[in-house]
């Protein structure tokens, strides 16, 4: 996975990492870079550190650590040379680049009228490579399925960062797409018109609005949109069966929902939460999982190179007992 982020990185970097051990090499999810501090990468089972000889340990000591001019070439290339031209990103602390890779950003941040109007100073780089699992969502997709729609319940999927929900999601949207239903009922089910709100430009990893991952052929992208403001101008424009938007949790967010609710377009959301029921705490989901917004909920947990999940209905009081089964992916480790 490292040749995929490569070009974005100074050559001292790329350098230190193309040591570290060939069977690793595909395995990297996170690049840590701060600046005179030690470098580190996460594989999805472990972080660790990296020597100037490319020697994963798990302390920092005699680690490599990346110089101030390091630092400030890594920003430039992220930036393409224009910090301006990146206002906005830079505001909500991370930019996204060609093939969805995120950048996230940690620095001083610049005030206006008490609102964060951008970071400066920026000394702290995560890169979180991103990639395409193909068959990541088939042993889930025939638990969510309405038999009586012929398409898929609305459904929440949640986990902490980095379990795959991205990952997931982007699956769907192809299998559904595709009318890849994976279930011997569903046979003769047609693809839906799916229609995907991608702020962060992770989902499709659109460049110039052609998404550059296997989203499916009845599928639509609104690029780098909020996602509230997104919902609605899907509504408008494309008249999708299916509305797919990752990592909700504003106000605004829940409010789009239910509309694309009650004009009866089924909604697969993500959001960050540990489980169903730290979800019902936090106000906007609280909110959508008491109107009836979501029939089912997906938990997410990462063991190794698989993923754990259960199906619970949404609008269950208490947890409904569940078997939780691990799901093989596809190509291993997985990023999310």
């Amino acid at each position: 996975m490292l040749k995929k982020v490569q070009h974005l990185l100074p050559s001292e970097l790329t350098e230190v990492l193309g040591r570290i051990p060939e069977r690793l090499k595909d395995a990297v999810e996170e690049i840590r870079i701060r600046e005179n501090r030690p470098l580190e990468i996460s594989t999805g089972l472990a972080f660790w550190f990296v020597t100037p000889q490319g020697i994963l340990q798990p302390n920092p000591e005699n680690a490599y650590k990346p110089s101030p001019e390091t630092c400030r070439k890594l920003l430039e290339r992220v930036t393409n040379h224009s910090l301006y031209a990146m206002e906005e990103e830079l505001r909500r602390g991370y930019i996204t680049v060609a093939g969805g890779h995120r950048i996230g950003l940690a620095g001083r941040t610049v005030l206006e009228q008490g609102q964060v109007r951008g970071i400066r100073d920026i000394a702290a780089f995560n890169v979180r490579i991103a990639r395409e699992v193909i068959g990541a969502a088939a042993s889930l997709l025939p638990k969510l399925l309405d038999h009586q729609r012929r398409s898929l319940q609305s459904t929440l999927v949640i986990a902490p960062p980095q379990q795959g929900k991205t990952t997931l999601v982007r699956d769907l949207a192809r299998a559904v797409s595709s009318g890849a239903w994976g279930h011997p009922s569903a046979m003769d089910w047609p693809g839906r018109k799916v229609g995907i709100v991608d702020e962060r430009s992770e989902i499709a990893a659109c460049v110039r609005g052609v998404p550059t991952f296997n989203v499916g052929p009845r599928t639509d992208v609104m690029d780098a949109c909020p996602k509230a403001e997104g919902m609605m101008m899907m509504l408008r424009s494309m008249s999708p069966e299916i509305m797919i938007v990752d990592e909700i949790g504003r106000e605004e967010d829940g409010d789009a929902i239910l509309d694309a609710s009650h004009a009866g377009v089924t909604v697969i959301a993500t959001a960050h939460a540990k489980d169903l029921e730290d979800a019902r705490g936090r106000p906007v989901l609280g909110r959508l999982l008491a109107a009836g917004a979501f029939q089912q909920c997906v938990e997410l947990r990462r063991n190794g190179g698989s993923l754990m999940s259960r199906v619970l209905p949404a609008a269950a009081a208490g947890r409904a007992p569940a078997a939780r089964e691990p799901t093989a992916w596809k190509g291993g480790d997985h990023h999310g």
